[in-house]
């Protein structure tokens, strides 16, 4: 069961699970105490959770602790923590997902988030910060180092600064590289420039510090070699640190330090000097590149929310002047027509929104059915080869015996025409086998995209022959293919309609019925007409089944796009999808194609 998660505004549980713990009252005449940061601890381990708070309380922060992400999210409903400290190993949801789902969330979005994990790995550390972590730390790591980094992270996000105007173009991430060494600043600048970052270099303190100070620079990451032997490189960022506090702009400072028990002295000081983070002289390239790009994703994100910010607030300023203005008109004619129309506007905004999801969704199934058919039919196409040719030799093998049955006893010649028969099925399965293929090779095309002529016989075959067994021997299939030999179309789209629409005629038969394909061709159209003998289509229901993720089968036996696909297919060739009532009671699909010249 997971802990409880109260407001994070509110009396926090003690650590031992008694009642809340209030603050101490102020004494009279004096200022108010500054409010902890509040933390929220996500640890399944009751132990490991215990030891934690207890330090982390002991460190002056408020905590509040949950069992699972689950519990998590909802505590974030109530209320937003400073900072998220979660165990990257948790029943349920992992870490990294609970950190995805912050991301997707406008509230949670720039809420710093420290992983802490078992086991050290650079593959573990990747998908952690991947996942939109800003530090990941192992449980093992020195406790000091751990209260050091999760202030480094509040600080970050405290010294924000006040709001920039509002900026919505994409711009590319500024950074800065000091370093004494020419080779390792060439090195360290190709590195972050292949990120797609604009890369400034300087090999010292005066060069770094006129840098920082030109007119009109801002840079939103800045690095520095901890271990330069010709400066004090944490003198030099506690002066990078005082110009970011004095509006130089909130960049996130990285310093490049050694590895090992010995340096905690050097990474205690840098922190102290104003340092968010630290990566090991030579660490790979790509651990140094991912953190770099967390810490600018950080900044970047929080000027997208400053940015949706100012717009709400000036949305919000027109719209109270539009409701002045408008209680000033008195028109209610005036208001009802502006209200008919953004609800006209509104519909339209929604079914627009509806046809580019089921777009979307066409060509993502289009793209993998197209994909995964040829895969098949490749991998069935090569052992398939390899059978027939034995095949083949066994049956001339048995064919010489047969010539010499003379000499066979009559158990062995009964053996050699039980072999015979045998391979003849043999045959036959194989040739069944090597149709399906030709029928998947044919039905994928990926390779033909464009419109051009399609035979529409051999096209209704090979939807017939991959639906086989849906329609098995209790629907019959009947073909009066009159029309067009040949039609101007995009044939995989043209096959996926032909599929669901005959698909979904199937499913609506409940027995035994009949499928009738018909092709017929007027002045200036090609026909297609699918009819069932199934119970049809209600007349109410005839505006609504070519709406996506509408369907009248049970839950969990379709998606509703089927048809939608099928119709928005059939728009994209200028044509239209019409279902009436079939002669025999059922549903009958009218496809018509606009005739194109080849």
């Amino acid at each position: 069961m997971s802990a409880p998660a109260p407001d994070m505004a509110g009396a926090l549980p003690d650590a031992a699970g008694g009642p809340p713990r209030e603050a101490a009252a102020p004494r009279e005449g004096a200022a108010p105490p500054e409010a902890p940061a509040r933390i929220l601890l996500v640890e399944d381990s009751e132990t490991q959770a215990l030891q934690l708070r207890l330090l982390l309380e002991a460190s002056g922060f408020a905590v509040t602790r949950c069992a699972t992400a689950e519990a998590a999210l909802e505590a974030l409903n109530r209320g937003v923590p400073d900072l998220v400290v979660a165990d990257y190993h948790l029943p349920g949801i992992n870490g990294d997902e609970l950190t995805r789902q912050m991301r997707l969330s406008l509230r949670t979005r720039a809420t710093p988030v420290l992983m802490l994990t078992e086991a050290k790995g650079r593959d573990l550390e990747r998908q952690g910060l991947e996942s939109g972590a800003d530090a990941y730390v192992p449980k093992s790591a020195d406790r000091d180092l751990l209260v050091l980094r999760i202030r480094a992270l509040l600080r970050e996000r405290g010294a924000a600064g006040p709001r920039e105007a509002a900026h919505g173009a994409f711009r590319r991430a500024r950074l800065l590289v000091i370093d004494a060494s020419a080779s390792d600043r060439a090195a360290l600048a190709g590195l972050l420039a292949q990120e797609g970052h604009e890369v400034v270099t300087a090999a010292g303190p005066e060069e770094a510090l006129d840098a920082l100070g030109a007119p009109g620079a801002a840079f939103d990451c800045v690095t520095v070699d901890l271990l330069a032997a010709t400066y004090d490189a944490v003198a030099l960022c506690r002066r990078i640190a005082a110009l970011r506090g004095d509006g130089a702009g909130g960049f996130s400072l990285v310093g490049i330090g050694s590895a090992g028990a010995s340096s905690k002295d050097l990474l205690v000081r840098a922190f102290s000097a104003g340092v968010d983070d630290v990566v090991p002289k030579g660490a790979e390239g790509e651990v140094l590149a991912i953190r770099v790009r967390t810490l600018v994703r950080r900044k970047l994100l929080d000027e997208d929310n400053r940015r949706v910010a100012d717009e709400l607030s000036q949305h919000e300023r027109a719209a109270e002047r539009a409701r002045a203005e408008a209680a000033a008109a008195e028109a209610k004619a005036a208001l009802a027509g502006a209200l008919a129309q953004a609800n006209h506007d509104l519909a339209d905004a929604n079914r627009q929104l509806k046809d580019a999801q089921a777009k979307l969704v066409q060509a993502a199934k289009m793209a993998s059915l197209g994909e995964l058919v040829a895969g098949i039919a490749h991998e069935i196409n090569n052992p398939l080869a390899f059978i027939l040719a034995h095949q083949g030799t066994v049956e001339r093998l048995l064919g010489e015996i047969g010539a010499e049955a003379d000499a066979l006893s009559e158990p062995a010649r009964r053996a050699l025409a039980k072999a015979r028969d045998r391979a003849g099925s043999m045959r036959l399965g194989l040739g069944r086998i090597q149709d399906l293929v030709v029928n998947l090779r044919k039905f994928s095309r990926l390779d033909e995209g464009e419109m051009r002529s399609v035979n529409v016989p051999e096209a209704i075959e090979t939807v017939l022959a991959l639906l086989q067994h849906k329609l098995g021997t209790r629907i019959a299939v009947e073909r009066r293919l009159h029309g067009a030999t040949e039609i101007h179309c995009t044939p995989a789209l043209l096959n996926q309609v032909v599929m669901n629409v005959i698909g979904n005629a199937a499913d609506a038969i409940p027995g035994e019925g009949t499928i009738t394909v018909e092709t017929l061709s007027d002045g200036e159209n090609d026909l297609i007409r699918i009819s069932d003998t199934g119970p049809g289509v209600p007349e109410d229901l005839r505006e609504r089944i070519f709406e996506p993720f509408f369907t009248t089968k049970p839950v969990g036996s379709g998606t509703g796009l089927g048809l939608a696909i099928a119709y928005g297919v059939v728009q994209a060739h200028s044509g239209a999808i019409t279902v009436e009532t079939a002669p025999g009671g059922g549903a009958s699909f009218v496809i018509s194609i606009p005739r194109r010249a080849s």
